[in-house]
């Protein structure tokens, strides 16, 4: 699958999924400009994607991951439970 092919399939099912699942009790809708590419990458036949939302303070990502071999894709919804600062002492 091409770059450009598999980036509008991840925005594409991150749309459908935050529509149907985030904002499913208070009506809002999610546009496909509300979706944006956090890192992508390729190997070989493979792809995958981290993405998130312009959606203030839902505390989503999700990761989308495509096999070449098996043709399939791969979705998984993350919501941040935490973010901490940690110094490193040497």
């Amino acid at each position: 699958m091409d770059n450009g092919r598999f980036e509008e399939l991840c925005k594409d099912i991150v749309l459908e999924y935050s529509n149907e699942h985030v904002h499913k009790d208070d009506g809002k809708q999610i546009t496909k400009d509300d979706v944006y590419i956090v890192w992508i990458c390729r190997t070989l036949q493979n792809n995958k994607a981290l993405l998130s939302t312009t959606v203030h303070g839902d505390g989503m990502y999700y990761e989308v991951t495509y096999n070449g071999d098996k043709q399939q894709i791969y979705f998984d919804a993350y919501k941040k439970v935490e973010n901490m600062a940690i110094d490193v002492v040497d």
